[in-house]
């Protein structure tokens, strides 16, 4: 017996030295290791990485941008039922523990000594806090030792709430959400407070493995973890047995919601995020900025649908290209994984064709099921030959389509109507000529089919929708509205080329000595090539100038008249703000403000603005001067200038090129069409006093659009019903008219003025030392060149 209690005696001695040496060891290491852990003091000015986000003028979200999706939360602002789910399913003796729960601790070491495998860890919401902030998510007997340290550290430092806020603000739930605000929005779509118990409980159970309790990807084994966590509840009376009932029974109703998108503005939100790195790096997207942008929501929104709108009008008028492929649809089952890969671009959803039946056919459209095209929705189609040519109308829907084809369709008020991508892009981009804030910008389609920003980067040339501009140049130089230039045949020759120059007409008739201001509604390019000519052409390239045009990337050539230079759709409509504002140089912005997370203003855009009311005493010679609302624009084009080139653009919407416009029932708008040699570019620029928009319609490989694409026909209709919805509410405004300009009745035939009494006599407006007096001749100083057989012969170069 003796030697039985020696031997236990040695066993208890031996059992407890290794207890006070691992003991000592551990104190030591901790010794050791306390001064090498990250201070606590950073929890209580945490900054949590959020993503940037951008928004509309008006308060509307655009984009968002970062890694983390996070909706930080105060802990007032988290359902009481949701801390009592987490607590049940982490850790139900938080309140009482010290950041350490030592039984849970002792369960985890006696599942290691059972086992021999590393288990639960028994690990705090303190605990996991200090993991999250400060530590990976490896499993090793240092770093849970480290977490020990930490977790009593934080409990010294912080409240039990305030650990709360950091846990629920900072823990993964998967899909990218970070905090219970996130989770709420990427699963359910919807804010927390409106989420129900079972929800909640969905939520609470996602932390200890995201991905395996996923309800998306997992939905089996998320009801197991949400179960669980109603069960734990429920022991510990958090709720009642009515109401774990009901969420037990509760279905699972999760599903991926991405950011809730409330204007489509991909194009604009992505200057301003290549415009921001930029500006301050990587930090953009973490540091939960807020970003409002000039965009105006409702006119973004018809900015989209009429440049798609335009495209698809032009694709349909020239045929159908067949489908995009042909396959088996197999069982029913297997329609919807048959798209599942296919994207929806330009809210054009992809559908497999099931069934083609008489004069109805049967397709499966993706994220909408079965769905019927009836005859009228696929009688368009007639087969694309080229850009000119189409084949034969179809006469039933088997000529269209065939079971198989994987087609193109879209929702109309008629109802579901076939479709395709078009092949055509288009931009539309739209400012405020009053400080250049850009109040609308679509740079194409669809900018996650094609994220090339055609208003900002497409570079194209502009052709007759540059005459203003030349026009505005010579009137600056003495001409007026009613000088006379001859529309004749030229010929232009270089030497270093084998081949000439012979600009022609759209109509390819030539019409004699004409006024400008019917060849500027009537877009005679031979005048604009002479009017060139005659003012000089480094005297109009340094009059473009004052537009904010590029004059280095210009030809200096008289090529120059029908715009053979190249410019974007956003130059070009900055341009023609400064004719709508009455002569005013602005700079176009897209930024308005930008918000850090507590809603501080860190960085504000001061464009220069129209200041009339400063020029009457004399600030905008002095960039230096600013007025209440910021720092007034200068002056670049002669107010008498501008007022009659606005008065000459509004005569191409009222008997020119752009007469489609009067449909909108306004007198305030002017404008000018451009089409390009071989009808490459397409284009429509116009103006109220209060909006400058530009529309552009072309492939980006330069293709020709075909024969009578003209900027009439294929982008002055987007412009309208773009500006039909832009202009909605808003009142008709008129440049007011400046001193130093006379009206009088002139002879339309000579541009002198008329005699009394003469019926055929019409108004017409000049500055008053361009005036003709009674008997003057007119007619403008001819060009500086030679004729002979009736064709002027001169150098391109």
């Amino acid at each position: 017996m003796s030697f039985l209690y020696r031997t236990l005696f040695l066993l208890f001695g031996l059992v407890l030295f290794a207890g006070l040496l691992g003991a000592g060891l551990l104190a030591g290491w901790a010794w050791r290791v306390w001064p090498t852990l990250p201070s606590i003091e950073v929890l209580k000015d945490v900054h949590l990485q959020t993503p940037l986000r951008v928004y509309t003028r008006d308060a509307l979200l655009i984009a968002e941008f970062g890694e983390k999706r996070r909706i930080p939360l105060r802990l007032d602002q988290i359902p009481p039922a949701l801390v009592q789910a987490a607590l049940a399913a982490e850790d139900e003796r938080f309140f009482e523990h010290p950041g350490v729960d030592w039984q849970g601790l002792v369960r985890a070491g006696l599942y290691l000594l059972r086992t021999g495998e590393k288990g639960p860890g028994g690990s705090t919401v303190t605990m996991q806090v200090a993991r999250n902030f400060f530590l990976g998510r490896e499993k090793t007997y240092e770093r849970k030792l480290r977490e020990i340290l930490l977790a009593l550290d934080i409990e010294r430092r912080l409240s039990k709430d305030e650990i709360l806020e950091l846990y629920f603000n900072k823990i993964f739930f998967g899909h990218r959400a970070y905090g219970v605000g996130a989770a709420a929005q990427v699963y359910y779509g919807r804010p927390l407070d409106e989420l129900g118990l079972a929800e909640l409980a969905m939520v609470a159970g996602l932390p200890k493995a995201p991905s395996r309790f996923n309800p998306i990807t997992n939905p089996q084994r998320a009801l197991q973890r949400r179960n669980y966590v109603l069960g734990r509840m429920r022991e510990l009376d958090f709720i009642d047995e009515e109401a774990y009932a009901a969420a037990l029974a509760a279905p699972i109703n999760a599903k991926w919601h991405r950011p809730k998108v409330e204007v489509q503005a991909s194009y604009a939100a992505e200057m301003v995020r290549a415009a921001l790195e930029e500006e301050m790096g990587d930090e953009i997207y973490v540091g939960g900025y807020r970003v409002y942008t000039t965009i105006d929501g409702a006119r973004q929104r018809a900015a989209g649908l009429a440049l798609r709108g335009a495209l698809l009008e032009y694709d349909r008028r020239h045929g159908y290209r067949g489908p995009e492929q042909r396959l088996d649809p197999g069982e029913p089952e297997r329609h919807a994984e048959l798209l599942s890969g296919v994207p929806i671009v330009g809210g054009l959803r992809p559908a497999l064709v099931l069934e083609v039946d008489g004069q109805v056919v049967t397709a499966h459209a993706k994220g909408v099921g079965e769905i019927e095209l009836p005859w009228p929705a696929l009688q368009w189609a007639r087969p694309y030959i080229d850009q000119n040519r189409r084949g034969a109308a179809p006469r039933t829907p088997a000529d269209v389509v065939q079971r198989g084809d994987l087609i193109r369709v879209r929702l109309t008020e008629e109802g579901w109507t076939l479709s395709q991508v078009p092949e055509v892009e288009g931009a539309l981009v739209a400012l405020d000529p009053r400080d250049g804030a850009i109040v609308a910008l679509s740079g194409g389609f669809d900018f996650h089919h094609s994220k090339f920003n055609r208003a900002t980067q497409a570079q194209r040339q502009p052709g007759s929708s540059f005459k203003p501009f030349i026009y505005s140049a010579a009137i600056e130089h003495g001409f007026t509205p009613a000088s006379f230039i001859n529309d004749a045949p030229v010929v232009f020759e270089d030497p270093g080329l084998e081949d000439v120059w012979r600009p022609q007409n759209y109509s390819r008739k030539f019409f004699g000595p004409t006024r400008l201001r019917v060849a500027l509604y009537k877009s005679r390019n031979l005048v604009s090539i002479r009017l060139l000519d005659a003012t000089g052409i480094a005297e109009t390239l340094e009059h473009l100038g004052r537009f904010g045009l590029d004059v280095g990337r210009l030809p200096a050539n008289l090529s120059l008249a029908v715009g053979s230079g190249e410019v974007t759709p956003l130059e070009l409509a900055t341009g023609y703000a400064v004719i709508a504002n009455g002569g005013y140089r602005i700079a176009p912005y897209f930024i308005d403000r930008v918000e850090d997370p507590e809603g501080i203003v860190i960085r504000r855009s001061q464009p220069r603005r129209v200041c009339r009311e400063c020029e009457s005493a004399g600030a905008p010679a002095s960039p230096d001067v600013v007025d209440p609302g910021g720092r007034p624009a200068i002056r670049s084009v002669d107010a008498r200038n501008v007022w009659l080139m606005h008065s000459m653009m509004r005569d191409v919407v009222l008997r020119g090129t752009a007469r489609r416009a009067q449909e909108l029932g306004r007198g305030d708008l002017a404008g000018k069409t451009g089409t390009t040699n071989d009808f490459r570019d397409a284009w429509f620029s116009g103006f109220t006093p209060r909006l400058s928009a530009t529309a552009w319609v072309g492939f980006d490989r330069r293709r020709v659009l075909g024969a009578r694409e003209t900027g009439a026909r294929a982008a002055l209709p987007m412009w309208i019903e773009f500006m039909r919805h832009a202009l909605d509410g808003v009142p008709e405004e008129f440049l007011e008219r400046p001193e130093g300009l006379v009206t009088m009745r002139i002879d339309p035939d000579s541009g002198a003025p008329a005699m009394a009494g003469d019926p055929d006599a019409i108004f017409e407006t000049f500055r008053t030392e361009y005036a003709p007096a009674p008997g003057m001749d007119a007619t403008a100083r001819a060009p500086r060149t030679s004729e002979s057989e009736g064709e002027v012969r001169e150098r391109l170069f």
